[in-house]
């Protein structure tokens, strides 16, 4: 009897002693929850702005609109307000042509030496032994080609903006010293800046110069007139 006393005795010690831990660890569990919320409580809450309300005035509730400009702003010669994008001055005619001319004539420099390149592709080579034509690597004709582009690329680009360069400046000064953009102006600048750009390659280069800027600032007025 003893041994089976002894054994109930045991068992209900090990009862006490497994229940104590389980206890406990629901007790922590359910303050876990007052815990966390005491943590969070604790952090500064981060505040949320309304653009729109942070000035009336600025109308940040609106699209942007980056080609628009301030009236107040923008050129007071007569005749500016018939270019294509509005214009405030000098300093955005000198930006925008010269760009314009530079970023156009790089890409048809290119256009021109990947045609080039095409044409000047290298032939194959001959095998003396066998006689047999072996085609030249696709590498060699990729660096071909490659090499017309970058030739006739950044000629023509940089040709191009130096027009565009010597064409709005003395455009700029017609418009200053006459008080007034026309079409007028646009010549006399095409013929002066092809003049000067080749003004050291001799008399019939620059005549040739002269007639094609001419030719091209007349192409420019008559689309400006087209397109208003």
């Amino acid at each position: 009897m003893w041994l089976f006393g002894g054994s109930s005795k045991k068992q209900e010690d090990n009862t006490v002693v497994a229940s104590t831990p389980s206890s406990e660890f629901v007790s922590e569990k359910s303050n876990t929850p007052e815990i966390t919320n005491s943590l969070q409580s604790s952090f500064p809450t981060i505040p949320t702005f309304d653009a729109s309300k942070l000035h009336p005035l600025a109308g940040l509730d609106k699209e942007l609109e980056y080609l628009e400009l301030d009236d107040e702003k923008l050129s007071t010669i007569k005749g500016t307000g018939n270019g294509i994008l509005p214009s405030r001055g000098w300093s955005d005619d000198l930006c925008y042509g010269t760009g314009t001319l530079y970023v156009s004539g790089l890409g048809l420099g290119g256009l021109i030496g990947f045609n080039e390149g095409l044409k000047n592709l290298p032939s194959g080579s001959i095998d003396h032994v066998t006689g047999v034509v072996k085609p030249a690597p696709f590498k060699l004709k990729l660096n071909t080609v490659l090499n017309q582009v970058t030739k006739h690329g950044p000629h023509i680009g940089n040709s191009a903006g130096v027009l565009g360069l010597l064409y709005n400046i003395i455009d700029s000064s017609l418009d200053a010293y006459r008080g007034q953009h026309d079409d007028l102006n646009s010549l006399l600048s095409g013929a002066l800046a092809g003049a000067i750009f080749k003004s050291t390659s001799g008399i019939k280069a620059m005549g040739y110069s002269t007639g094609m800027m001419t030719l091209a600032a007349a192409t420019w007025c008559g689309f400006k007139r087209l397109i208003n």
